[in-house]
């Protein structure tokens, strides 16, 4: 194989890192993944993923994992509830949505982003994760890379893979190319079930999307049972400084809510009144649908370092482990005679298809902050059961 003797350093122990680093330890490479946070406790995963056919679902199958991963899913946590602002509800799948299951091309498990990063870390050889790696820099060093850590250490890799997030520090190395910002912020919050007795009564342990006056809450619950949400809205992409507001403080972020989602009923506010701070702003980018590069033949990108996207077509994580698997592939394929040129046949695939699916997600963003947002979602919802 292309890689054979080559060491390879993976940057960033998310979702399609782990899953990349999965896959090539079963084709017999040598891999490291590097991971800043200090241990696999250090932070709070976030909200849940829906996992898909063609791209989540494939990586984990190839990844000999499907079964692990049926122990580990939520049944039930894809059952949604389409509200207005006054909480009427307009679309509930709770008891009609058809029995689907793994194989069916509409079947979307969700997983908990903390149960699917154990199952990918406790796959892989025991020492592949290096924690407390901060990358810093790297240099070229010997046809590879030396990189340099925040904790003083420093290695060498015949091939380094970025899969560091949007604000990647590798990607400057390959590419100029930054994230547009999509115009839209999601306030993200978490609430203890006990906390929101209303909302906990509605969800079921499912999913909640409201839509009103252009703006959005939507909801969905945790396999702890703490409710994970978002209040999302178009505005000024220096809103979390101009706005004034103390995250850390309920009070304030309940008259917020009370003034800037003003003809939403009072259900709602349990929410901000009773969270757990800090709130989080999330800054919805996207990567230029046209990006292109020049392929080199010992670094490149998966994941959102790759093509961050908006999360409203919920693509982000299932395109960053589609990458892992097609990645992956490429590296181990006979038919190319470098590893540039397996680079550089990923790459035009992965930039083409991410494409697509960025397109989507922007579309979506539109649809689902317009004025006329609840009937198109009711509209869309409503064509999947027939």
């Amino acid at each position: 194989m292309l890689i054979d003797n080559k060491s390879i350093a993976i940057v960033g122990g998310g979702p399609a890192g782990l899953t990349l680093a999965r896959l090539l330890q079963l084709k017999g490479a040598d891999v490291k993944v590097y991971e800043r946070d200090f241990n696999k406790n250090a932070r709070v995963q976030g909200s849940p993923l829906d996992m898909h056919e063609d791209s989540g679902l494939a990586a984990i199958r190839k990844a000999e994992l499907q079964e692990e991963f049926k122990k580990t899913f939520r049944p039930g946590a894809d059952r949604t509830l389409i509200m207005n602002e006054k909480a009427e509800i307009f679309f509930n799948d709770h008891e009609t949505k058809p029995e689907e299951d793994f194989g069916h091309e509409h079947f979307r498990p969700e997983i908990d982003r903390g149960p699917l990063r154990n199952m990918l870390l406790e796959s892989l050889f025991p020492e592949t994760v290096v924690w407390d790696s901060h990358f810093l820099s790297m240099e070229r060093q010997n046809g590879g890379w030396l990189l340099h850590f925040k904790n003083g250490n420093s290695v060498y890799a015949d091939l380094v893979i970025a899969s560091d997030g949007a604000n990647s520090k590798i990607r400057p190395y390959l590419t100029d190319n930054k994230p547009v910002y999509s115009g839209i912020i999601m306030l993200e919050g978490n609430i203890s079930k006990e906390n929101a007795p209303q909302i906990d009564a509605l969800i079921k342990g499912g999913k909640i999307m409201a839509f009103g006056n252009s703006q959005n809450i939507l909801l969905g619950q945790k396999g702890n049972g703490d409710l994970g949400f978002y209040a999302s809205f178009k505005a000024d992409e220096n809103w979390p400084i101009i706005s004034g507001l103390d995250f850390s403080d309920n009070t304030q972020m309940l008259k917020w809510f009370k003034t800037e989602y003003s003809e939403w009923t009072s259900i709602w506010e349990e929410l901000f009144k009773n969270a757990k701070t800090p709130f989080i702003p999330r800054l919805i980018y996207s990567m230029p649908l046209d990006q292109t590069w020049e392929s080199q033949p010992n670094l490149t990108l998966i994941g959102d370092a790759a093509h961050v996207m908006p999360p409203f077509a919920g693509e982000g994580a299932n395109m960053a482990m589609l990458d892992a698997l097609e990645l992956s592939e490429y590296l181990t394929d006979n038919h190319y005679n470098t590893l540039q040129e397996a680079i550089s046949g990923y790459e035009q695939t992965m930039r083409t298809r991410a494409a697509i699916a960025t397109q989507e997600s922007l579309e979506n963003g539109e649809r689902m902050h317009s004025e006329t947002s609840l009937a198109t979602m009711l509209d869309f919802f409503n064509s999947h059961l027939d």
